[in-house]
């Protein structure tokens, strides 16, 4: 079992309780899933990005990632229907806490001139999506080893209401925001 899951029950739960005036012990919100999702529109032109992407994601979640196909043509990028245009990862569970801890105490400590991450990038319902631009910030991957820089879009997904009970959830789990 992950350290996160095990500080999640006996520091964060009381917390929130104490903030936001639970009377049920399923309204406390937790983290439902991390989605890693990995956009190449260079793949139309050339199709060893996608398999680059696909092994860089598979290394920094540990699960094979599923290409994602375009959904409708459109002629100005030469792209057609079905195309492979990405790759994505939905993490669960134990592998979900582990890459969550791995990112807040690794690799966002690895970004260069690091402030903090933008605490308004939540989408209503308590749901934050974070952009890398670089994905070698993950340990696992060696910066000789990739041909070329990838980003990577992370949404964690919770079971908040609202931003405010989100951002307190992802502040108690050691997410660093800015002020």
């Amino acid at each position: 079992m992950s350290q996160l899951k095990e500080y999640y029950g006996t520091e964060v739960v009381p917390k929130l309780v104490d903030s936001f005036q639970y009377k049920n012990r399923m309204e406390i919100p937790k983290l439902d899933k991390i989605v890693l999702n990995m956009g190449l529109g260079e793949a139309i032109h050339n199709i060893k990005i996608m398999d680059s992407a696909v092994e860089e994601l598979k290394a920094i979640s540990g699960q094979k990632p599923v290409i994602t196909r375009s959904k409708k043509s459109i002629a100005a990028f030469k792209l057609r229907e079905g195309m492979p245009i990405g790759c994505m990862v939905t993490l669960r569970q134990d592998r979900m806490y582990d890459f969550f801890y791995k990112l807040v105490n690794v690799a966002l400590a690895r970004v260069r001139d690091f402030k903090g991450i933008s605490g308004k990038a939540f989408d209503g319902r308590g749901n934050y999506t974070l952009g890398i631009k670089e994905n070698t910030i993950f340990p696992e991957l060696s910066y000789d080893s990739i041909d070329v820089i990838k980003g990577l879009n992370v949404t964690v997904v919770t079971t908040a209401k609202t931003d405010k009970e989100g951002k307190e959830l992802l502040k108690l789990l050691g997410m660093p925001f800015r002020n």
